[in-house]
């Protein structure tokens, strides 16, 4: 399977917890889909301590896997806000 586009979006979105809207990454997304998955080489800034976990609330947001090879967080649907 191919891997995602090296050069990657220029586009930067906040992710937030839809609980306690804590800020949870900034991430360059591509598309104007919804939030179903993030590759971790796009994550500009990271404001969780534990992956996958909120900081503010501590629920779990996503979780870690393979998507075409690449590191990735596969969302958990309703659990997070994308601005």
């Amino acid at each position: 399977m191919a891997k995602p586009n090296a050069k990657g979006p220029v586009k930067t979105v906040q992710i937030f917890c839809l609980q306690c809207k804590a800020p949870l990454f900034k991430y360059r997304k591509g598309g104007k889909g919804a939030l179903v998955k993030c590759f971790k080489e796009r994550i500009v800034e990271d404001y969780t301590s534990i992956p996958c976990q909120c900081p503010g609330c501590g629920q779990e947001f996503a979780r870690d896997t393979l998507i075409r090879g690449v590191p990735a967080y596969k969302m958990i649907g309703g659990k997070v806000h994308m601005k």
